[in-house]
């Protein structure tokens, strides 16, 4: 037995609209399937590529961040300073592109309920590709 890749990872929310107008729309994923209670949705399943998926379920409260097991998640990209422009046209306000020390171009963001968003785009470079080990510089 083996672990094959990441299934999902889960995130909560107050507004499922707002979470999947930011995660469908500006980021192109794909509402997969919804959760429902008593014919109420309370959650959404999206689709990345590859069966890469993002769980979102409804809560009253989101968690400080303190509290907060999940730190983030990051995202690949193909075109990383397009999605980055994407984000800027539709108001967020993700920061700089730069090269991470495992020499990935990157750039991090918020989503709707203050989850920090990592998106990469690798190189040929990349310790993801290479793997070669990776000195921090943070």
């Amino acid at each position: 037995m083996s672990t094959l890749s990441l299934a999902h990872a889960c995130i909560k929310t107050t507004s499922l609209e707002q979470t999947e107008a930011f995660y469908c729309e500006v980021l192109g994923l794909k509402k997969h399937f919804e959760f429902t209670r008593k014919d109420k949705v309370i959650g959404l399943y999206l689709k990345g590529s590859n069966d890469s998926f993002i769980e979102v379920f409804l809560t009253d409260e989101v968690e400080n961040t303190n509290s907060r097991c999940l730190n983030h998640f990051c995202l690949e990209t193909d075109d990383l300073a397009a999605l980055r422009q994407r984000l800027v046209d539709r108001g967020y306000k993700p920061g700089e592109i730069n090269t991470g020390a495992d020499e990935t171009l990157q750039f991090w963001t918020t989503d709707p309920n203050g989850l920090a968003v990592e998106f990469q785009q690798y190189t040929a470079r990349s310790a993801q590709y290479t793997g070669a080990n990776v000195e921090v510089n943070w």
